[in-house]
Protein backbone atom coordinates (compact mmCIF):
# COMPACT_ATOMS: atom_id res chain seq x y z
CA UNK A 1 0.00 0.00 0.00
CA UNK A 2 1.41 3.37 -0.94
CA UNK A 3 0.83 6.72 0.70
CA UNK A 4 2.79 9.93 0.87
CA UNK A 5 4.88 11.06 3.84
CA UNK A 6 2.92 13.34 6.10
CA UNK A 7 5.37 16.23 6.18
CA UNK A 8 7.95 16.12 3.41
CA UNK A 9 11.02 18.03 4.56
CA UNK A 10 12.13 20.81 2.26
CA UNK A 11 15.84 19.97 2.06
CA UNK A 12 16.48 16.84 4.11
CA UNK A 13 15.94 13.32 2.88
CA UNK A 14 12.36 12.27 3.57
CA UNK A 15 11.75 9.09 5.51
CA UNK A 16 10.23 6.44 3.31
CA UNK A 17 6.47 5.99 3.72
CA UNK A 18 5.63 2.78 5.44
CA UNK A 19 2.81 0.32 5.31
CA UNK A 20 3.42 -0.60 8.93
CA UNK A 21 4.11 1.60 11.94
CA UNK A 22 4.35 0.15 15.41
CA UNK A 23 2.75 -3.10 14.24
CA UNK A 24 -0.15 -1.31 12.57
CA UNK A 25 -0.67 -2.38 8.98
CA UNK A 26 -1.97 0.55 6.96
CA UNK A 27 -5.33 0.45 5.29
CA UNK A 28 -5.02 2.85 2.34
CA UNK A 29 -8.60 4.09 2.51
CA UNK A 30 -8.60 4.63 6.30
CA UNK A 31 -5.18 6.29 6.13
CA UNK A 32 -6.36 8.67 3.40
CA UNK A 33 -9.55 9.38 5.34
CA UNK A 34 -8.13 9.91 8.83
CA UNK A 35 -4.46 10.91 8.58
CA UNK A 36 -5.20 14.57 7.65
CA UNK A 37 -7.39 14.95 10.75
CA UNK A 38 -4.78 13.21 12.91
CA UNK A 39 -2.13 15.57 11.57
CA UNK A 40 -4.34 18.57 12.32
CA UNK A 41 -4.89 17.34 15.88
CA UNK A 42 -1.15 16.87 16.38
CA UNK A 43 -0.56 20.49 15.34
CA UNK A 44 -1.74 21.39 18.85
CA UNK A 45 1.34 19.68 20.37
CA UNK A 46 4.29 21.98 21.02
CA UNK A 47 7.84 21.23 22.03
CA UNK A 48 8.02 22.80 25.51
CA UNK A 49 11.37 24.45 24.73
CA UNK A 50 10.52 25.70 21.23
CA UNK A 51 7.42 27.83 20.56
CA UNK A 52 6.53 25.93 17.38
CA UNK A 53 4.24 22.92 16.97
CA UNK A 54 5.89 19.59 16.31
CA UNK A 55 4.38 19.27 12.82
CA UNK A 56 6.01 22.54 11.69
CA UNK A 57 9.24 21.41 13.37
CA UNK A 58 9.22 18.37 11.08
CA UNK A 59 9.05 15.82 13.90
CA UNK A 60 6.16 13.80 12.43
CA UNK A 61 7.49 11.38 9.81
CA UNK A 62 4.47 9.22 8.98
CA UNK A 63 0.89 8.44 9.94
CA UNK A 64 -0.90 5.21 9.03
CA UNK A 65 -4.34 4.01 10.04
CA UNK A 66 -5.51 0.41 9.93
CA UNK A 67 -8.96 -0.89 9.00
CA UNK A 68 -10.05 -0.82 12.66
CA UNK A 69 -9.13 2.86 13.04
CA UNK A 70 -5.90 2.38 14.99
CA UNK A 71 -3.41 5.13 14.10
CA UNK A 72 0.31 4.46 13.96
CA UNK A 73 2.45 7.58 14.16
CA UNK A 74 6.16 7.59 13.41
CA UNK A 75 7.94 10.60 14.84
CA UNK A 76 11.31 11.77 16.06
CA UNK A 77 12.59 14.30 18.55
CA UNK A 78 15.02 17.16 18.06
CA UNK A 79 17.68 15.27 20.03
CA UNK A 80 17.98 11.90 21.79
CA UNK A 81 18.38 13.69 25.13
CA UNK A 82 15.28 15.83 24.60
CA UNK A 83 13.73 16.59 28.00
CA UNK A 84 10.27 16.04 26.52
CA UNK A 85 11.14 12.54 25.28
CA UNK A 86 8.62 10.97 27.64
CA UNK A 87 5.83 13.53 27.39
CA UNK A 88 5.66 14.38 23.66
CA UNK A 89 4.80 10.87 22.38
CA UNK A 90 2.11 10.54 25.07
CA UNK A 91 0.61 13.89 24.07
CA UNK A 92 0.73 12.96 20.36
CA UNK A 93 -1.13 9.71 21.08
CA UNK A 94 -3.70 11.55 23.21
CA UNK A 95 -4.40 14.09 20.47
CA UNK A 96 -4.66 11.39 17.80
CA UNK A 97 -7.09 9.35 19.91
CA UNK A 98 -9.35 12.41 20.08
CA UNK A 99 -9.94 12.34 16.32
CA UNK A 100 -13.39 10.95 15.39
CA UNK A 101 -12.89 7.56 13.74
CA UNK A 102 -9.57 6.85 15.48
CA UNK A 103 -10.03 4.00 17.94
CA UNK A 104 -6.48 3.98 19.35
CA UNK A 105 -3.08 5.50 18.62
CA UNK A 106 0.43 4.15 18.96
CA UNK A 107 3.49 6.34 18.63
CA UNK A 108 6.86 5.04 17.50
CA UNK A 109 9.82 7.36 18.18
CA UNK A 110 12.56 6.77 15.61
CA UNK A 111 16.01 8.25 15.09
CA UNK A 112 16.53 7.44 11.42
CA UNK A 113 16.66 9.68 9.57
CA UNK A 114 17.89 12.04 12.26
CA UNK A 115 16.13 15.35 12.70
CA UNK A 116 17.83 18.50 11.42
CA UNK A 117 16.70 22.11 11.11
CA UNK A 118 16.23 21.42 7.39
CA UNK A 119 13.11 19.40 8.28
CA UNK A 120 11.38 22.51 9.63
CA UNK A 121 8.74 24.28 7.57
CA UNK A 122 9.52 27.73 6.20
CA UNK A 123 7.01 29.18 8.67
CA UNK A 124 8.84 27.56 11.62
CA UNK A 125 12.21 28.82 10.36
CA UNK A 126 10.82 32.31 10.02
CA UNK A 127 9.20 32.19 13.46
CA UNK A 128 12.47 31.06 15.07
CA UNK A 129 14.57 33.59 13.20
CA UNK A 130 16.48 31.13 11.04
CA UNK A 131 15.92 33.38 7.98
Amino acid sequence: MKHLPVVPPPAAEAPAPTTETRGIVADAARTAELSPAVLDAIRAVFDPEIPVNIVELGLIYDIVVDAAGVAGIRMTLTAPGCPAAQSLPVEVARKAKGVPGVTDARVDVVWDPPWTKDRMSDAAKLQLGFW
